[in-house]
């Protein structure tokens, strides 16, 4: 049997539904994949930033330019360049800057949703495609083992069912877990916005008198700093 007709018995068992729902999954699979692995990523290496931020509060420009392709750390960044320049909402800048920076995962997250919702439906009308080419089968047929013809046929037409929830229960799962990252991303800008807002006012606060006290060379300046 040649693979042309491999694929031949194939579709004439599922279907263009069934075709379709192939499709939707090979899609499904590869937007799983590339958002495990993005969102993976993103929470490694902003444990490491966070981390090394804490230990070295007046290294934090530095650290926020050395990770700024992280998306967490670039809203952040973000909100410590404009916060009160147009908003003392922090709350606010943040949701904003969350939907510039997570934009292509929300998109992918909405086509997990959109094929989680469509699998089951297009299961469905397979099932029913499939259905309606039994029992015309069985009208035309003149034999009279119509037990083995149904069985077969129904047999064949829910395979696109059985297709279509095999589907879209991964994709609701996987849509369900990513959005709850992604809720935990966002909660975490805000709580490390305000803590490292906080710390650039500390630094900036114990850095700016001292380098705004004029140096006093003279003997009596001298004289002054050693008594003190």
């Amino acid at each position: 049997m040649t693979a042309g007709q491999n694929i031949a018995n194939i579709y004439s068992m599922i279907g263009p539904a069934g075709v379709a729902l192939i499709l939707l999954a090979l899609l499904g699979v590869l937007l799983i994949v590339k958002n495990w692995i993005f969102l993976f990523f993103t929470a490694r290496d902003f444990k490491k930033a966070v981390a090394a931020m804490t230990m070295s509060p007046e290294s934090m420009n530095d650290l926020m330019a050395h990770y700024a392709k992280n998306p967490v750390i670039g809203i952040i960044s973000d909100v410590l360049k404009t916060h009160g320049r147009h908003s003392d909402d922090l709350k606010a800048e943040v949701a904003y800057l969350f939907h510039l920076h997570f934009s292509r995962t929300q998109r992918d997250l909405s086509i997990l949703r959109i094929i989680a919702l469509i699998a089951p439906m297009l299961g469905l009308l397979g099932t029913l495609l499939g259905l309606s080419g039994v029992f015309k089968t069985l009208a035309v047929s003149a034999s009279l083992n119509t037990s083995t013809i149904l069985a077969a046929g129904i047999w064949e037409a829910i395979l696109t069912t059985i297709m279509g929830l095999t589907l879209a229960i991964p994709a609701l799962i996987a849509g369900y877990l990513f959005r709850l990252k992604l809720k935990g991303f966002h909660l975490a800008a805000i709580e490390f916005g305000y803590r490292f807002l906080d710390t650039k006012a500390g630094v900036v606060q114990s850095i700016g008198p001292a380098l705004a006290r004029p140096k006093d060379n003279s003997v009596v300046g001298r004289d002054r700093a050693a008594n003190a």
